[in-house]
Formats: structure tokens, sequence, C-alpha cells
């Protein structure tokens, strides 16, 4: 099983809207989904708060700033086993 991971922080509405998608997603897909909160993690903020939200998936990352669903389900789909 996929893990798609979201890196987000407090009071970001493109972090909450990402979110809301994946939950979407997550069922549609079956992939494991992980939040990171950034908020207070000096490297993490350094790593990430430019390009929130952050996707990524299986530590690779896919998207900044939006989810792209279709994107999504070719990356999934492509790595599921036929």
């Amino acid at each position: 099983m996929a893990v798609v991971t979201l890196y987000h922080a407090q009071g970001c509405h493109l972090c909450e809207r990402a979110r809301a998608q994946l939950v979407e997603l997550r069922e549609e897909l079956g992939f494991e989904l992980r939040e990171v909160d950034i908020g207070g993690d000096a490297d993490l903020e350094a790593a990430y708060r430019e390009f929130l939200p952050v996707v990524e998936v299986d530590g690779a990352r896919l998207f900044t700033h939006y989810v792209h669903p279709d994107a999504l389900r070719r990356r999934l789909r492509s790595q599921s086993p036929a």
C-alpha cells in the first residue's frame, strides 16, 4: 500500500483543501495517509514552509501548493501490481 504524506501548517487554507481532497481520494484509491504538521520544527519549516501544502508519495515529492487528483490516480495506479 502506498503511503501519501501531507506536510501542512495551522492556518494554511491550501493545506485544508489538500487534506479534504486526499481524504476523499484515499477512499477511492486505498492509500495510507500520513499528516505532518511542520509547525514548531525548524528543519521542517525550512524545508517545506514556502511550498505548503506538500504531498509526497512513498517519500518522493509529488505536489506543492495544490493536489492534482488525476495525477495522483495515475501515479498510484502505475505502482499497483497488475
